[in-house]
């Protein structure tokens, strides 16, 4: 067994990241469905693959608006096929805006949604995969040199640093001199703190150490691992800030550190379409916060915290050290990285080996008795903890080497498509890539891509089921900053006993 100081190193200040009380309801595969079946017209126009950079005139012709959006639990998600959230609401609002007095003999505009990455929204813009970018994007000087913005500077935003209530001496943006924060790339808060380093260089002080964090992870889970304590600091636009602060008991939201005061947020237009930004700008007025349609829309996605759960859990450090051996020794015969491993095992059951879903799924790997019988696994007690942990890791490598073996696949994805195929089974996934190749996406990429199409196929469950997991396994990562020579000291020490 793993020493337990070096456990404890591993997991010190460990919290997980999502509510155990979702495992059954969100990892029990349900029977397949044919992808066809179910519409997803809103988000990709039948135009995929094609760019227009036009301006309003054109798009009045098109017939068709496209907004780029990035996904997120409150601005842009999937119920179903149907799009939902605040930029949904806000955008049928522009589409009958844009609507309002048309005349007779032109067609009507219809909004269609454009899924990307954050770091994307600009880049895609300017590359004419989309109209407007739609998000919170704070206006800064190295963004207003490639796009224009509508906004309503009458709207104005702080950029806060989150802390967990354990972190001691940070008064004022002076105390950031050499510490750790995490901001997602592409950021507006990242820009910010470069240029306060520039300040900090300019009067002898240590700069920060900013941390650009993995770009599949969003500023909400940022928010989620400070509470955990797995990382101390990050930064966030006041009014997410705040909403967080009002279920997540170990943040504490520092008014009197702001990295950035007064800033205006505005969706992105292109610099050559000036009657589209007119146009944008005129809505803008319209739907400002302290408007009534603004109050309702906040209220709805921001002042509503039914879907974000306090994520603690408590007794993780036993757990993981009775465990280890054994996701260490799977992992290495299967060939995956234990800790990958063990971050879908703690998707699947908490390292609960008692629990068993309501659809017959058994201990700490969720398996069907059903599928551990399977020739691919064949192995029979799964009730046994060690049997259980064999026959998941097993199942997991079969998928991976049945279908996402091939040198379309690197390793992110093969674990990626695998783990959604462990949730979902391999015929969905192959649906959930056909799907995807017919929006436009890569069927080879599962994070900002086959990810969409899982959205309008199975809904939320896949998409989240893999994200957690993903969400664990970089959790994992930034507790101990375990990289190949540290598993290679964990694996040696079993080696000698």
């Amino acid at each position: 067994m793993i020493p337990k100081s070096i456990l404890l190193w591993l997991v010190a200040g460990f919290l997980p990241v999502i509510t155990p009380g979702l495992y059954a309801q969100e990892t029990t595969p349900r029977p397949e469905v044919q992808a066809d079946a179910i519409s997803s017209d809103e988000i990709i126009p039948g135009m995929v693959g094609k760019t227009f950079t036009d301006d309003l005139s054109g798009i009045r012709q098109r017939g068709i608006l496209r907004a780029l959006v990035s996904y997120s639990r409150t601005d842009f998600f999937l119920h179903g096929a149907r799009p939902r959230g605040l930029f949904v609401e806000l955008l049928n609002q522009y589409e009958s805006f844009l609507n309002k007095g048309r005349k007779r003999n032109t067609p009507k505009i219809s909004i269609k949604y454009v899924p990307v990455t954050f770091e994307r929204l600009i880049p895609a813009l300017l590359a004419g995969e989309g109209d407007i970018a739609v998000g919170h994007l704070t206006v800064t000087p190295a963004r207003e040199r490639r796009i224009d913005f509508a906004r309503d500077e009458r709207v104005k935003v702080d950029e806060l640093l989150v802390m967990h209530k354990s972190v001691t001496g940070i008064q004022s943006l002076e105390d950031l001199s050499g510490r750790t924060v995490y901001v997602k790339p592409a950021s507006s808060y990242a820009e910010h703190l470069q240029g306060l380093n520039a300040h900090f260089a300019s009067v002898g002080k240590q700069p920060i150490d900013i941390r650009l964090a993995d770009p599949h992870l969003v500023t909400e889970d940022l928010i989620e691992l400070v509470n955990a304590g797995v990382i101390e600091l990050t930064v966030a636009d006041d009014f997410r800030a705040r909403l967080w602060e009002k279920v997540l008991e170990n943040i504490v939201v520092h008014d009197d550190v702001k990295i950035n005061e007064g800033g205006s947020l505005g969706w992105g237009v292109r610099k050559e379409n000036p009657e589209l930004l007119q146009n944008l700008r005129a809505f803008a007025k319209k739907v400002q916060e302290g408007t009534r349609l603004g109050n309702i829309l906040f209220r709805r996605y921001y002042g509503n915290t039914r879907w974000i759960k306090n994520p603690l859990t408590e007794n993780e450090r036993d757990k993981l050290e009775q465990l280890s051996d054994l996701f260490v020794k799977y992992g290495r015969q299967y060939n995956f990285d234990w800790l990958a491993v063990l971050a879908q095992a703690y998707q699947e059951s908490g390292l609960d080996h008692s629990v068993v879903s309501p659809a017959g799924a058994v201990g700490i790997m969720q398996l069907l008795p059903t599928t551990a019988a399977d020739p691919n696994v064949g192995i029979a007690d799964i009730k046994d903890l060690e049997q259980n942990i064999h026959a998941g890791t097993k199942y997991l490598a079969f998928l991976r080497d049945r279908y996402f073996s091939g040198p379309e696949f690197d390793d992110e994805n093969r674990f990626a498509f695998s783990w959604a195929a462990y949730n979902a089974g391999p015929a969905r996934v192959r649906s959930m890539r056909r799907r995807a190749e017919k929006m436009g996406l890569d069927p080879n990429r599962w994070f900002g891509h086959v990810e969409y199409a899982a959205l309008a196929i199975v809904g939320r469950e896949t998409y989240r089921y893999v994200r957690n997991i993903f969400k664990y396994y970089i959790t994992y990562k930034i507790i101990g900053d375990i990289g190949e020579e540290r598993l290679q000291q964990i694996e040696e020490m079993q080696n000698n006993r």
